[in-house]
C-alpha cells in the first residue's frame, strides 16, 4: 500500500482542527502549524506533497512562507488562502508562485476540489493481491 499523502496546514488553531478532521478522514496524513515560521519549519522537516497557508500569520506572513517554499526548488503545491478581498493580494500570491488562492469564509467541498486536484491520493486497492476468489 502507498504511503499516505502529506498536507501541511499553517493557519489559526480552530481552522486548523476543521481541516484537519476532514482530510484525515479522506486519508491524508496531515501536519499543522499556527505561525509561518513553524510552518516553513515543518515544510523543511517533512517535505509535505501539499502546503495550504494563510496570507495572515503570526512570525512570518503566508506571503513570505510561500516565497520560501517556491524559491527552494520547485517545492509543494500551495493553497493559499485568505480573509482578504482585495485582487492585488491574489495577484501577488500568484506571482509568487501559489497554485491556487481561496477567499474565507470557503466552502470545505471548494477546499477538497483544490485539494484532490493538486495532491490527489493514490487508488486504494480493491482487494489485496493473494485474495482472488475462483469462480
Amino acid at each position: 500500500m502507498a504511503a499516505p499523502r502529506t498536507i501541511l496546514l499553517v493557519d489559526d488553531a480552530d481552522i486548523l482542527a476543521a481541516m484537519r478532521t476532514v482530510l484525515e478522514r479522506r486519508g491524508f496524513r496531515v501536519l499543522t502549524a499556527t505561525d509561518g515560521n513553524a510552518g516553513l519549519a515543518a515544510a523543511e522537516r517533512e517535505g509535505p506533497d501539499l502546503v495550504v497557508v494563510d496570507m495572515m500569520m503570526p512570525k512570518k506572513s503566508g506571503f513570505l512562507v510561500l516565497e520560501k517554499l517556491k524559491t527552494r526548488g520547485e517545492g509543494p503545491p500551495v493553497i493559499m488562502i485568505t480573509a482578504n478581498e482585495g485582487s492585488r493580494h491574489r495577484a501577488y500570491a500568484e506571482a509568487l508562485g501559489a497554485d491556487d488562492y481561496l477567499r474565507k469564509p470557503f466552502a470545505m467541498d471548494k477546499l477538497l476540489e483544490c485539494i484532490d486536484r493538486l495532491c490527489p491520493l493514490p487508488p486504494q486497492d480493491e482487494e489485496p493481491a493473494g485474495n482472488e476468489r475462483d469462480t
